[in-house]
């Protein structure tokens, strides 16, 4: 089956892991299940998936350890499954990597409509575009942004960064100079209300400033806060 097909399942109550499989199979994926952090991290590591769908209370492992482990290896779409009262773990699970959290009790079919959300807007951008005689690329003197490709250069070297980064470095470039705030960026980047935690674009941008900067300091700097505002993405005359 087609690797963008396939989920990979890590939470440790069986029953729940029995309904999400249910239900995403009945969409058509193919489901992969582990039952703790430990062998959900082997799968994660050996293999490829569209997306994982993480729960952040798991024995041995937590959810937290597990998601910092993979994304030092791999970009695959993170969803963080989290019980209410967790905040402080769904924000630690952002600075580690996740690209999106759902929060216990959930429905079955808001986690088909989010996994499905999820994969259509990393699709959508890390797939070549058909019949185009137009490349979709954005270009600035320290990075460019290859839409087509899904790729960012920092001066020339490759920055290897998750979905949901890519996708806040590319809304922000799309608009050079341009200030949006967090309930824009929510809105824009996130499609969604997420919750009024406007720390989750906080913690983005900084892991996107930090994987720019290890590349390029003028790529690094040019993400910019404006205090008490939001962010924009600066372009300077030099």
């Amino acid at each position: 089956m087609d690797e963008l097909n396939k989920i990979l399942v890590i939470e440790d109550e069986e029953r729940i892991r029995r309904l999400l499989k249910m239900y995403l199979e009945r969409e058509g994926y193919e489901i992969d299940e582990a039952g703790d952090g430990e062998s959900g991290l082997e799968l994660a590591m050996e293999n490829n998936y569209s997306l994982i769908l993480l729960d952040l209370m798991l024995p041995e492992m937590d959810g937290i350890e597990v998601c910092k482990t993979i994304r030092t290896k791999k970009v695959t779409p993170i969803i963080m499954l989290t019980a209410k009262g967790e905040e402080s773990n769904r924000v630690e699970g952002f600075e580690v990597g996740t690209d999106d959290y759902i929060v216990k009790p959930f429905s079955p079919r808001e986690v088909v409509l989010r996994v499905k959300a999820l994969l259509r807007r990393s699709t959508a951008t890390s797939l070549p575009a058909v019949n185009s005689t137009t490349k979709d690329v954005l270009e600035f003197e320290h990075i460019e942004i290859d839409n087509d490709a899904h790729r960012v250069l920092a001066d020339g070297e490759e920055v290897s960064l998750t979905p949901k980064e890519y996708e806040l470095l590319h809304f922000l470039a799309s608009a050079p100079d341009k200030v949006f705030d967090r309930e824009q960026l929510l809105k824009e980047v996130w499609q969604y209300e997420f919750f009024g935690d406007l720390r989750t674009v906080d913690t983005h941008v900084k892991r996107l400033r930090e994987k720019l900067n290890k590349v390029s300091e003028g790529a690094g700097k040019m993400i910019v806060t404006v205090w008490g505002v939001g962010y924009k993405f600066e372009v300077t005359d030099e």
